[in-house]
Parts: structure tokens; sequence; C-alpha cells
């Protein structure tokens, strides 16, 4: 009985494994993201979202970009004392300066970089 359960026990642990690779497998990184014209960058620092309906990976990696960015802004502005508006708008100008001809920016709408 005790060995019954244990390789009941295994089965549900290389279920629950093959589910979340597969999941991942799904995910999508930022440079594919970028390349496929899904996301762009933003004149305030920020990622987003080029296309008007997005996946749901990609809903979520912009999301954990920006969180990240907001996050590094923060802290960045305070061991320099100054306001995260001005570290923001810096981050993305350099973010924006750096995008590849053909890459998404936001200034005042979306448009390929020439």
């Amino acid at each position: 009985m005790m060995r019954q359960t244990q390789h009941s026990i295994f089965r549900v642990f290389l279920l629950a494994a093959g589910l979340l690779l597969s999941t991942a497998a799904f995910a999508i990184d930022l440079d594919t993201a970028k390349k496929q014209g899904l996301v762009g960058e933003r004149a305030d620092g920020f990622l987003g979202v080029v296309v008007d309906s997005p996946s749901a990976d990609v809903v979520a990696l912009v999301k954990e970009v920006n969180d990240k960015r907001r996050k590094a802004y923060q802290q960045i502005a305070q061991k320099n004392g100054i306001d995260v508006a001005d570290v923001e708008a810096r981050a993305g100008q350099v973010a924006i300066d750096k995008t590849p001809p053909g890459g998404w920016i936001f200034v005042s709408r979306w448009e390929k970089k020439p």
C-alpha cells in the first residue's frame, strides 16, 4: 500500500512539473516581443504594448519589466536625491536612443524608429 501511494505522489509530481514546463515554453522574452513589434519603449522610461489585443504572455512580460524598472528608478532617485520622474525621463530617452531602426517607440504616439 505504501509503495502504491509513493508511486501516485510521484506521478502527480511529474504531471505538475510537466505543466509548469509547458507553460514556461510558451512565455515570450523581451527581445522576441520587441522584434515581433508587440512591445516598444516609451519616453517615460517604461515598456508599452504596441498591439491592440496582446496575449496574456505579452501583458505579463510588460508588467514584469515595468515593475523591475519602477523599482530601479526609485532606488536611483533615492540614492542620488533626485525626483523619480527625472530618472524615468532620462531612462526613457536612453531606451529610445538604443532602440534599433524599425523598433517601436512612443513619444507622442507609437511609431517605428527610422
